[in-house]
């Protein structure tokens, strides 16, 4: 526990000047830093009484402070950047972690080569991104060396090793990829005249590369060289290609550089266009962590620098949605209110907006999945199962007074109804109303029609009844052969009896228990699902029997007029010719007849 009355008193002694501060905790281990304008004020800011929780929980870890005096704010913003990278404070904003992201490396070594990578090395190579799309980083490799012969081996080209002959051409030279500067068949000058064009090109810089290769051309021209000034256009009709895919704005906007905020309590998502020559050449997402409460302009100003850092971006202007303190004061702040650059600011936030409801959705799930693996990890404690019951079918008989029995199955995966499983059956070799016969029909034909399908079984099902369909269950399964491979129960209506195997004494769960709710769910849902086919199957039979009693209309002819207008609706707006194509023209007659 920290003293805060030496705290205190070592704030008394705080200087009233621009600065950044850091707190320590009892292991002298830097917990956070921050940059204030007046330092001993923004410092006494934090031990005030009504500070919010978070707040106090930082306090509370306070054992020492430092700090560190500076001749304005641009250059406090500047240090605390740097000193958060560095020390990477606990209670700091956390930027997401993005190593995996992948770079296009400009290798430092003679003859330098150009690939992808995802590990950025300290090495004196030049890295260009992240990209947040690998498609982008080979579409851009592609470009590159579709225009440029450039070399992919690991071969160490020194004036030493080529001279004394140590490599072969190899492939690449014989099939136009490569021009040989192993065997010096390229100058190095030739060679780094390509890696410059590279360089513009993956910073976004086509035009410059596109004024070069012109003037290339037009001087192979002028010399008669119209093979060479062949190749050059080739190569300039492949960067105007995909110059053009680029996204356009407004041909005026040059070197701008947009950033739009999204946020709430815990995160904020602040989306990067890079506008060069009237068209986006860059887009990046960075996701910010928030650890205390850190306003807007906190945010949006950590990620500026941080953004603007990683890609050297030397822009003049930024469009941001509010202004923000920023460490180099020369740029302009642009918080645009009609026009294009509204437009361009807009399609950024609609883009940060995508990301940000993308990754809510993604925890959101996570946190659901979560739930559902709890509850089904205590469904198979309660009910004693040997496996975690992801897959359970539950089964429901349904007939009025023997009426049109039919019965249903419902499919739970992962704690979830997997409708597109749900299925009805039609009883088939019961007369009347015997549920238990019924049941024992229906799980005979799902199982063997899984079985004959190669489909998974799945680990629990449940019957809607009481010891009498579960017996009748277990028949059909004892006959199948699986019994031993799915446990089975069977959960009675009035007390909620859930019954097992051989067992002639109930379970009775809690009723405010997560493995009874989910075991009603399941129960409610066939139910539900059984009800609506057979009432749907009663109507149908209904219609049936009232188009049976229309003269010379036979079964026949009434199936091929529900195969084709589905119910007795659909007889009735048909047209006669419509009607007359499916039974002839003289029952067509008849039906519309009864009907007008």
């Amino acid at each position: 526990m920290n003293d805060i009355f030496e705290l205190k008193d070592k704030i008394k002694r705080l200087p009233e000047s621009p600065g950044v501060y850091q707190f320590l905790d009892k292991e002298n281990k830097i917990i956070y830093i921050g940059k204030a304008i007046n330092v001993k004020k923004r410092v006494n800011s934090y031990f005030v009484k009504n500070s919010t929780y978070k707040i106090k929980a930082l306090v509370k870890k306070i054992s020492d402070i430092h700090h560190i005096i500076v001749d304005n704010e641009s250059e406090a913003l500047l240090l605390e950047n740097s000193l958060i990278k560095k020390f990477q404070p606990k209670y700091n904003i956390q930027l997401k972690d993005d190593k995996t992201y992948p770079w296009i490396c400009i290798k430092k070594e003679k003859y330098p080569r150009v690939f992808s990578t995802r590990n950025h090395v300290k090495d004196g190579s030049e890295y260009y991104g992240p990209f947040t799309s690998a498609v982008m980083v080979r579409t851009l490799l592609d470009l590159i060396r579709q225009l440029y012969p450039i070399r992919t081996c690991n071969f160490n080209l020194s004036e030493e090793n080529i001279s004394n002959k140590k490599f072969k051409k190899c492939l690449e030279y014989h099939i136009g990829k490569c021009k040989a500067p192993c065997e010096n068949l390229q100058s190095e000058d030739e060679y780094m005249e390509n890696i410059e064009q590279i360089r513009n090109i993956v910073k976004g810089n086509l035009l410059e590369v596109l004024r070069y290769l012109k003037h290339i051309m037009n001087s192979f021209a002028g010399e008669l060289k119209f093979e060479e000034a062949e190749i050059i256009k080739n190569k300039i009709e492949i960067l105007e290609k995909f110059r053009k895919k680029s996204t356009v704005v407004n041909t005026k906007f040059n070197n701008l550089d947009v950033f739009s905020y999204v946020d709430n309590e815990k995160m904020a998502v602040v989306n990067y266009f890079k506008v060069h020559n009237g068209a986006i050449i860059r887009t990046h997402i960075l996701e910010l962590i928030k650890k205390l409460d850190e306003n807007q302009g906190d945010m949006l100003s950590f990620a500026i620098s941080e953004i603007s850092s990683r890609y050297k971006s030397l822009s003049k202007e930024i469009i941001v949605p509010f202004s923000v303190d920023i460490f180099n004061k020369d740029i302009k702040q642009t918080i645009p209110t009609k026009g294009d650059k509204k437009k361009l600011l807009e399609l950024s936030e609609r883009n940060a907006k995508y990301y940000f409801f993308d990754r809510q959705k993604q925890k959101n799930n996570i946190k659901e999945n979560k739930s559902k693996n709890r509850i089904l990890e205590k469904l198979k404690e309660d009910l004693h199962l040997n496996v975690l019951p992801n897959h359970i079918e539950c089964f429901d008989n349904s007939n009025i007074q023997g009426s049109t029995p039919v019965a249903s199955c419902v499919v739970f995966k992962n704690g979830i109804p997997s409708k597109n499983e749900y299925r009805h059956f039609n009883i088939k070799t019961v007369e009347g109303a015997n549920d238990f016969a019924s049941m024992s029909e229906i799980i005979y034909r799902r199982y063997k029609r899984l079985i004959l399908e190669n489909k998974p079984l799945p680990q629990l099902i449940i019957i809607d009844g009481g010891k009498g369909q579960l017996n009748a269950a277990l028949k059909s399964l004892e006959k199948l052969n699986i019994i031993n491979e799915i446990s089975v129960i069977s959960i009675a209506k009035k007390l909620e009896e859930i019954f097992f195997p051989g067992d002639p004494i109930p379970l009775y769960l809690d009723k405010r228990s997560e493995s009874l709710k989910i075991i009603q769910q399941l129960r409610n849902e066939a139910h539900r699902f059984g009800i609506t086919f057979h009432r749907k199957s009663r109507i149908s039979n209904l219609l049936h029997v009232e188009l049976e009693n229309i003269d010379g209309i036979g079964e026949k002819t009434i199936k091929l007029l529900f195969n084709r207008f589905k119910d007795v609706n659909g007889i009735k707006k048909a047209s006669q010719n419509e009607i007359s194509d499916i039974i002839g023209e003289k029952k067509a007659k008849i039906i519309k007849a009864y009907f007008s």
